[in-house]
């Protein structure tokens, strides 16, 4: 059961085990399958980062379609959204730290939501997700977020099967994969209906291959 306050109030939740054990073996056999250079993107991707163009396979496809993620998306958009793509990403050994930033909404707060589905067991040590729970919605009057600072982080950690759903304004950013250990994960992109026009303008630059055109309503959770 997801908490509706703590939810709009950390901007974020995890949901644990939410894929099947089962489909997890097709999962990273599909991602290591599909793994193209990053001079084979229509724009290149970061050169301490594996990525994978998986988004048309079908369990991929079924995995942005769970119930009990989309209706997480829908209390976060609190409107009519569409998917928007689905990338795999993985840290290479030594590679994947990011500088804390935000993806940003695009027309309103709330209206672009990410989910990070962990296809291995994630920590410190191979890279997971940090974040600053609570920093999407700065109160009113705070001064600008510093994103050198790194005191108010948390560092994720859990095992595969895991997804993270997030607001884009949420504070968060990869891990150096200190350990080597692989750390597949999925990160889908969820829109609010009036971005529609923008997301087919760049989803070739973006690499997107999947058809966006399904529309999902939110549900009442909690």
């Amino acid at each position: 059961m997801i908490d509706r306050k703590q939810l709009h109030r950390d901007g974020y939740t995890l949901l644990r085990q939410a894929i099947a054990a089962e489909w997890l073996s097709e999962l990273r056999a599909t991602f290591d399958a599909a793994v193209k250079p990053s001079d084979q993107w229509p724009v290149p991707r970061g050169s301490d980062w594996r990525h994978s163009q998986l988004d048309t396979d079908s369990t991929v496809q079924s995995v942005c379609r769970l119930p009990r993620l989309l209706a997480v998306v829908g209390e976060l958009i609190g409107a009519r959204f569409f998917l928007a793509q689905a990338e795999g990403r993985e840290p290479l050994a030594g590679g994947g730290h990011q500088q804390l930033h935000r993806d940003l909404s695009a027309q309103r707060p709330g209206d672009t939501v990410g989910a990070l589905v962990f296809l291995d067991d994630y920590s410190a040590g191979n890279g997971a997700t940090r974040l600053v729970p609570g920093s999407h919605r700065p109160t009113p009057g705070a001064p600008p977020m510093d994103f050198n600072d790194e005191s108010r982080t948390l560092q994720l950690s859990g095992a595969a099967g895991d997804i993270l759903v997030f607001d884009a304004d949420l504070v968060h950013a990869g891990s150096r994969n200190t350990l080597g250990t692989r750390r597949r994960s999925i990160l889908i992109s969820y829109c609010a209906a009036p971005l529609y026009a923008s997301h087919l303008q760049t989803a070739q630059l973006r690499g997107v291959r999947m058809d966006s055109n399904e529309w999902f309503e939110p549900l009442q959770i909690g």
